[in-house]
Parts: structure tokens; sequence; C-alpha cells
């Protein structure tokens, strides 16, 4: 692993989203001025998309869940995420304006409090989930639960002033009746959830027992804060228990496969990588650790990263493996990947953050967006998996390198994913999937993260003005949720919005409220070793390399190690 941040202040703000006003200067010179100039311009030209997307959904698809953009018209496609076969479709199922949830924090961030206080009003009047109607629990929970605590922590938050004290928990309400819907899918032996369960009437007769890795790993953050919401510790517990379970079925070597039975706790898929099934498990568990500051899930997220940097890494891009071996066995990119240098980010690993990165950006120029599926060995794209479903993953990717660097390329990518977005896929009735990436044939279908997620970390890339003002963790569907003092687990006693405070001691030391560690190292006089903040462990346990990339951080002196010509990593250059 490497850092190029060289110093444990720096490290400490990246973990908590490199979010922090510290990061942001004030002084403009004439070449800043062209780019605040440029930026100015480009945060335009993202709200049009966003409201092109969210005005035709409110005119041809509200109250359905998604929009049908070439047609104008809907579809109540909550009971069809991850229904592949389209198996068990509900008859009366009218939609649950899904793409209004999704949209409410974005209108939050985009400053409109009128649009985003209508849709809350309609929202506590109107909507139920006493539905006969089969869904996905991990899409639900990310999309809907996430949706709605998200917003109404934003309108709970006298910061915000959005409803100047008219505002009664209404969102909150609906969240802990979803909630309390969920519970009976994680009525297993194992602790894992079904993958599916009816709104109205739980888990269904004969229900698969299959699921993925994500599904049973991926949904503490919402959970967690609902819990932490309610006061009621039942939807963290479950959830905790899940991924607890989860993490017992890893290999010997940190890898986990990518579907499961959760009756049997057995592997079902034993390929694994960083992408579909598997991707949001590794987010959730740094996420949950910044959010909830529970030492477990830092350890948990530190041993699955290891493991994925050496089995799965060959240079910037990532292959999928065996978890039982490591063996490579598919050598294919995937557009979900491109999550992966943001998360890099989040840990300060800028420099692979930055080589995976551009490796994607040639794909996206390659083909004006990135499709689903691309042969790595064969250099083609996958036969059926051609297309490309308006995925925010390399947009997200985009924000978070450039909240990290400063550095103006990023601001030039996220224009042409802005350009090519607006060439390929807008058309009258809003943004339309790409069926094919090579003839550029649209599919009728914009998907609700298109306005959760793509749309708003391109507005974000461009204006940065909400993270700057509070600390946030977004979801794996965007949904940002303010890093709180009262949910910590372990934050020292003093709080600060920088993300720093000092631990009372024989002396102070500097402490990232992310991990409660200090920088470097340090052995208290009463014997308790406190370690570094900043260290990376070498990627392997005999500190054998070929690069430097497969070096880590010195615990001691929070400096980046190299590797020597004898093939040893170590601090062979002063830095």
């Amino acid at each position: 692993m490497t850092m190029i941040r060289r110093n444990c202040l720096s490290w400490a703000v990246l973990c908590l989203l490199v979010l922090s006003a510290v990061l942001f200067d004030p002084s403009v010179s004439e070449t800043q001025s062209h780019w605040a100039a440029k930026k100015k311009r480009m945060r335009e030209k993202a709200r049009e998309m966003f409201y092109h997307a969210y005005d035709n959904y409110m005119t041809h698809a509200f109250p359905h869940d998604e929009l049908k953009p070439l047609t104008k018209t809907f579809t109540n496609s909550l009971s069809e995420l991850g229904n592949l076969n389209l198996e068990h479709l509900p008859q009366d199922y009218n939609g649950s304006a899904l793409t209004l949830i999704e949209s409410l924090s974005s209108l939050v961030i985009m400053g409109n409090s009128t649009e985003f206080k209508r849709a809350v009003l309609w929202l506590s009047e109107n909507l139920t989930f006493d539905v006969d109607a089969r869904i996905n629990l991990f899409e639900c929970n990310i999309r809907v639960l996430g949706g709605l605590i998200s917003a109404h922590l934003l309108a709970s938050d006298s910061a915000n002033n959005l409803f100047q004290g008219a505002y009664n928990n209404e969102l909150l309400v609906l969240a802990e009746d979803l909630g309390n819907r969920f519970l009976p899918a994680f009525n297993t032996p194992t602790g894992l959830p079904y993958a599916w369960i009816n709104l109205k009437y739980g888990v269904m007769e004969n229900e698969t027992t299959e699921t993925s890795t994500s599904g049973c790993g991926s949904l503490i953050l919402e959970m967690g804060a609902l819990s932490k919401l309610t006061g009621d510790p039942i939807y963290e517990s479950l959830a905790l228990r899940a991924l607890h379970k989860l993490w017992s079925m890893r290999s010997s070597l940190n890898l986990f496969g990518t579907t499961l039975d959760v009756e049997t706790g057995e592997w079902i898929e034993f390929s694994s990588g960083i992408g579909a099934g598997v991707d949001s498990f590794y987010e959730y568990l740094l996420k949950a650790h910044i959010l909830f500051g529970k030492e477990d899930f830092w350890r948990m997220f530190r041993l699955a990263y290891v493991a994925v940097q050496k089995y799965f890494r060959h240079g910037p891009w990532y292959h999928e493996a065996d978890m039982r071996t490591g063996r490579a066995t598919y050598w294919q990119l995937t557009s979900l990947q491109a999550f992966w240098p943001g998360l890099q980010v989040l840990i300060g690993d800028i420099t692979a953050a930055n080589s995976t990165h551009r490796e994607f950006y040639h794909v996206w120029e390659k083909f004006g967006v990135l499709p689903e599926r691309y042969l790595l060995d064969h250099q083609m794209l996958h036969p059926t998996e051609k297309y490309y479903p308006l995925r925010p993953e390399f947009a997200e990717s985009t924000f978070y390198l450039y909240q990290a660097t400063k550095d103006p390329w990023y601001i030039e990518v996220g224009e042409s994913i802005i350009n090519s977005l607006n060439t390929y896929t807008k058309v009258e009735g809003g943004f339309a999937s790409i069926k094919d990436v090579k003839t550029m044939e649209l599919e009728d279908h914009q998907h609700s993260f298109f306005l959760a997620e793509t749309c708003k970390y391109l507005y974000l890339l461009f204006d940065d003005s909400f993270v700057k003002e509070g600390n946030y963790v977004f979801t794996t569907e965007g949904h940002p949720l303010p890093v709180l003092s009262v949910w910590q687990e372990r934050l020292p006693e003093t709080y600060i919005p920088t993300n720093w405070t000092y631990m009372k001691s024989e002396k102070a030391y500097k402490i990232s409220a992310m991990s409660m560690q200090v920088c470097p190292a340090v052995t208290l006089s009463s014997g308790k070793h406190i370690e570094s903040g900043c260290h990376v462990p070498d990627g392997r346990s005999d500190h054998r390399c070929f690069a430097d990339e497969d070096c880590g951080v010195d615990s001691t002196t929070c400096r980046r190690r190299s590797c020597s010509m004898a093939g040893y990593c170590g601090l062979w250059f002063s830095i």
C-alpha cells in the first residue's frame, strides 16, 4: 500500500472524507481564478442535468418509482431491483416514489429547500410501505431507508434552517416503519438475512436462500443509524450479527466469495473481487468505523484491504480470484469497481487511487462512457454486458480524489464526464441508459441513483460548500450521514469540527477522531502502547517487495517506506 500524504494530520483529515474546512484555501491567484470560473460553469451544468432528470421524473413518472425517459412513462421498479429474472412481481404495486426519495439529499445539497420541504410534506402524507411487494433487502436498504434517514438528519439539523421548527420527524417515522418490515428477513439459523422480503407479509414461502456478500455485509450504516435515531438497538444488532457471521466465513487468506446460502452459511460462489456482489461490503467496513468509531470495523477493514491488495491487484487493475487459493479467475474490469479509488482516498492511499482512477479514465475516453464489463485479458468488451446504466462510481472517485489533491486535472475529468452524459444519454424526457456502448443505442430507463449519486457527485466536484461545513459519510447510494460525536463509541471527550482533539495523559498527543490513534506511535508511562494513526503495513509480512506500491508507511516516523533494489521494504530514502 502507498500513501502520498507524509504527515499524520493530512492522513487523519483524509480519513474523515477529506471534507473538512482545513483543506480549503481561500486565496485566489490568476490560475485559481481560471479554475474557479470553470468550476462555477460546470457546477451549473451539473445542476441543469439534475433538474432535467428530476423535472421529467416529476412530470412523467411521479409518484411511481423511476422514469422511462424515451417514452416519457414510468416503471414501478423497486420490486425489480436485483430481480434479474423478474420473478414474483407484484400485481397491484403502484410505486413508492423511489426517485423522489433518492433525490431528497441532492435537493438540499443544491440549495433547493423549497422543493425539499414540498417533497417531505408529500411523503409524510402519502407514502406507505404496507404494500404487497417483494423487494430486495439490500437495494431497499441503501435506496429507501438510507434516503429517508439522510433526509431526516438534514431536515432536523437546525444549522440547515430548512423547516424553522415545522418538521416533526415525519421521515424518521417512515424509516422506522420500513426498518421494522426488514426484521423478519434476519430470522435465519445463521443470522444472515434473506435477500428478499415482502413488505406486507414478510419472508415468502419457499423463498430463495441465496444472497450476496454485499447483501449481508452492507446494512450497518443505515440500520445502525436507525438504531441511534430511534433508541431501539434491534436494527443495529441484527446488522452487526449478520456482519460478524459473514466475517467468520472469510477464507484463511481473508477473502470472501460472492454468493452464499443464508440457512447453511456455506459459500455458493467462491470467485470474488471488488465489484458486483462484494463492493459495498468493503466500503461499509471503513465507513462504519468512521461513523460509529468502533475499532472492530477498522480491524476488519484493514485485514480485508490488505488481502484485496495482495490477491486482486495487478498493477493498477483489480481482477477476480478464488477466495480459497487467491488464484486469478476472471480478468475483467467492471464499472462498479470504479468506486475503489474513492475508498482508497479515505485511508490516504492516494498514489494507488490515482493510478487506478486514471486507468478507468482511459477506458472512459475509449468508449465515451464506462462499459459494464471489459475483458482485460482480451482487451475487448464483454459480449453481453456492453451497457452503461448511468452509473456514478467513476464520478464519485473523481470527487474524492479532487478533494484530496486539489489537482485541477480531476476538474477536467469531471467536465469530460458531464460532456459525455449530455452528448450520449440526454434526451427530451430525461437521461437514458446506454444499451450498447459501441453503438450508443439507448435504453428506456433513468435509474434513481442517477439523481442520488451521479449528479450529486458531479455537483460536489465543482461546488464542495456542503461538505466544507461539516463531516459526512456518504453511503454506497450517495446519501450523506453526518459524523456525530454522540454516535461515536470511542471518541475523546473533546470533539471539534476539524476532527482533532487531544488525549489527556502525561502530555498532549494529536489524535485522529476516526481511529483514536496518534502520530507517531507512543508508549505511555503506564506501559500502554498506542499505534500510529498513519501506520500502513507492508503488503507482505516478510517485507519483500517488487515495487514501492508493495510497501506501507512506517509506524514510528509516519514516513512512506520504499522498495530497495534487493526487494525489501524500508526507510531507504529521506522524505
